[in-house]
């Protein structure tokens, strides 16, 4: 006798929803609209300031404040407050704008400021035309070599690399540059001999790498930045971007690279070891990733007690201070399940980071003694905050 299989339901119809989707009364939640407040309670520490001076190699003082005069007084004080001796701004493209951020950050705090020269691919050919930039002419890495010797003798500390190197500049075949084209070498070679640390940001967190769906971790964040997303054919996957700036590692070991942002792969610090076991001339700083280290805290903790002679300290600032002072939060104390942000929503992934309490003789290193070991004119500066 056949069996009589039992009909399969229907699928319910899509639930339809009614009035403001803000999760009270039982109404469903936008997740940009959760707001959680935790019910943990737990000891918190707030530190007001670093335990000891630091060196802040990751700033932006031209893109962030935009010359003004007086908020640059106001971070200053800030800087006074929590024991900041000296800030590395990193955007000093050489030419003009080098000209007026030496002015701006040295004609009243030399002594408390750093600059960092970027590369000018594009100079003011329209970025729809690659054909007519200046890094596509012969010569122009020597040029650029050259500028460099010119801004060292100035008074330049190094040089910083942006993320657009490798995602963004372009070819005149429309193609993208390439990290590793060995046009560059010439520069990178001449950052060597002169002394002058690469800061490179390469890539990008690797949520945003992915599509952006319901299993990404970045969501939220990429919904408010879809511009942020390098998922797709036109860009280099970030595998492709990482081994491309490994290669110019490996290529000149007598220059000196600071990976920006864990070398921007905290997510998989198994990996970044790898790259500092392997390349003894990189370096790394976590500017704007405790957010990503906070949540592997164990993990984290081993990881920069094991590197802690490769360590830099930056921030991505300048900052508010509440954010600051997370920083020393998250290094200096053992405290669990606290914003890396003052930002609501927090801007980084949707989740709470713990504090890693590192040694005092790792604090030294990471806050101020390697710095002084390898970017010129911290050292001076250092004792001159010191005589104060």
């Amino acid at each position: 006798m056949a069996q009589t299989l039992p009909q399969q339901a229907p699928e319910p119809p899509a639930a339809t929803f009614e009035g403001p989707l803000d999760g009270r009364d039982g109404r469903e939640l936008l997740l940009r609209n959760f707001r959680p407040t935790s019910k943990l309670v737990v000891p918190e520490n707030h530190p007001s300031a670093a335990a000891m001076p630091v060196v802040d190699v990751h700033t932006h003082f031209h893109y962030r404040l935009r010359d003004s005069e007086q908020a640059l007084d106001d971070f200053v004080d800030l800087m006074d407050r929590n024991h900041i001796a000296v800030c590395v701004s990193l955007d000093g493209k050489l030419g003009d704008q080098l000209d007026r951020h030496i002015k701006y950050l040295w004609t009243k705090y030399r002594d408390r400021f750093l600059i960092f020269a970027n590369i000018d691919w594009q100079g003011s050919a329209p970025g729809d035309q690659p054909e007519l930039w200046p890094c596509h002419r012969p010569g122009f890495a020597e040029q650029t070599a050259m500028e460099l010797e010119q801004a060292a003798r100035r008074g330049v500390s190094g040089v910083k690399l942006f993320k657009q190197f490798g995602l963004r500049y372009k070819n005149p075949d429309g193609s993208l540059i390439k990290i590793d084209d060995s046009r560059w070498d010439p520069i990178w070679a001449k950052c060597g001999e002169l002394g002058l640390p690469i800061i490179i940001h390469t890539a990008d967190p690797a949520a945003f790498f992915d599509p952006i769906d319901e299993k990404n971790e970045r969501w939220e964040e990429l919904s408010r930045h879809p511009d942020w997303s390098f998922f797709g054919d036109q860009f280099p996957s970030r595998d492709e971007l990482l081994e491309a700036r490994n290669r110019v590692i490996a290529r000149h070991p007598k220059t000196n690279f600071i990976g920006a942002h864990i070398a921007n792969n905290p997510e998989d610090l198994k990996v970044v070891s790898q790259w500092l076991d392997q390349y003894p001339n990189l370096w790394i700083e976590p500017a704007s990733r405790i957010a990503e280290l906070g949540r592997q805290p164990f993990t984290a903790r081993d990881f920069l007690i094991r590197y802690q002679d490769r360590l830099l300290f930056g921030t991505d600032g300048p900052w508010p201070e509440t954010r600051l002072q997370l920083y020393w939060r998250f290094f200096e104390t053992r405290d669990e399940s606290f914003p890396y942000s003052e930002k609501v929503p927090p801007p980084q992934g949707l989740w709470q980071i713990y504090g890693v309490d590192l040694p005092e003789e790792v604090l030294r290193k990471l806050y101020f003694e390697n710095a002084t070991r390898l970017i010129p004119g911290v050292k001076a500066r250092l004792e001159s905050w010191a005589m104060r």
